[in-house]
């Protein structure tokens, strides 16, 4: 079965990348979502229950993603530790005087937020993440927020694969059928707010920009294309060569 055997390869190259690193577990941001879930279960078939922490950060979250937080941390028999980095998000808007219209702009605040907290709890673990195929193309996460991280067990899966895997790990199916979203706002979900599906983002990188619509093709292009900084190493001006040979 493939996703037998990608289970395997997936858990294998886990427990490499934690032993190379000397450390003895990881910590894991549970939004609930199946994204989290699945990258959670990976760990812990790769290092067992016990050396994998979920952190649940509620920050003027909808109610259901901090039970569905719990719910995934139960059923994996993980550790879970609940963080309302609310005070934090407040005294910083505050700080720096944000524009509290700028939706898009605090959700991001948000996102850092909660990676600084996991860093914060890494001690002896790796900060595991959990974006997706679909997503790194599209630029759907926030840089140093979400797409900060230690290692990507599921980077290379499109979304509908992330489901199929999460069905052969047994995960609940009420993860696996939850609307996928980032709880950026109350009804918020990731297609509406990309103003694509997961589906044509697939089929537009697979099958070529003819197998979606106009609309949808020139809305995956122009993602993918605003993007591309966040998928490159940060840049440096190559200054070593040019001081080497002038002295």
């Amino acid at each position: 079965m493939i996703y037998a055997e990608l289970t395997g390869m997936i858990t294998e190259w886990i427990k490499e990348r934690v032993k190379s690193a000397g450390v003895n577990g990881v910590v894991i941001g549970l939004s609930g979502g199946i994204d989290s879930g699945v990258t959670a279960a990976l760990c812990v078939r790769a290092l067992g229950a016990q050396n994998v922490l979920g952190l649940v950060m509620p920050c003027e979250s909808i109610e259901a993603d901090t039970r569905d937080g719990h719910r995934t941390a139960e059923h994996l028999g993980i550790t879970v530790k609940e963080i309302d980095i609310s005070p934090i998000f407040h005294v910083f808007v505050t700080a720096a005087s944000l524009d509290t219209s700028d939706v898009l702009n605090l959700a991001n605040v948000k996102a850092r937020l909660r990676m600084t907290m996991e860093y914060a709890h890494s001690g002896n673990r790796l900060v595991a993440g959990t974006g997706n195929l679909s997503e790194t193309k599209t630029g759907y996460w926030t840089k140093w927020g979400d797409g900060a991280a230690d290692f990507l067990p599921i980077a290379d899966l499109w979304k509908d694969e992330v489901g199929e895997l999460a069905r052969y790990l047994e995960l609940p199916e009420w993860m696996v059928v939850r609307v996928p979203s980032a709880g950026l706002w109350v009804d918020q979900s990731d297609e509406d707010e990309m103003g694509v599906t997961y589906n044509e983002i697939k089929r537009y990188f697979t099958q070529g920009s003819d197998s979606v619509s106009a609309g949808a093709a020139e809305r995956i292009a122009r993602l993918n294309s605003s993007s591309a900084h966040k998928r490159e190493p940060i840049p440096y001006y190559h200054a070593r060569g040019w001081l080497d040979e002038s002295r």
